[in-house]
């Protein structure tokens, strides 16, 4: 099976590094820097098992907060 792309899309944001809509674009399993924006390794790292299972084709309606209690990021994964 091929491996889907997708993406992380912020829908709420109190950090200073996002904003609502900003997106982290996955090819596999290479961030395509070119077309995301800022990168937040406490964030990635908490949200990579569900864009991990969302390559191999089990997406579900869910958001995802970022594990940094003090900012509060809500991402979404969905497919490009």
């Amino acid at each position: 099976m091929d491996a889907k792309k997708v993406k992380l899309v912020v829908i709420k944001s109190h950090c200073d590094l996002y904003k609502e809509g900003d997106e982290i674009v996955f090819d596999g399993p290479v961030i395509d820097k070119a077309k995301s924006g800022a990168l937040c390794m406490t964030a990635l790292q908490a949200l990579y098992p569900y864009v991990f299972a969302g390559r191999q084709g089990s997406l579900w309606p869910s958001d995802i907060q970022c594990p940094d209690c003090d900012e509060g990021v809500i991402f979404r994964v969905v497919e490009q």
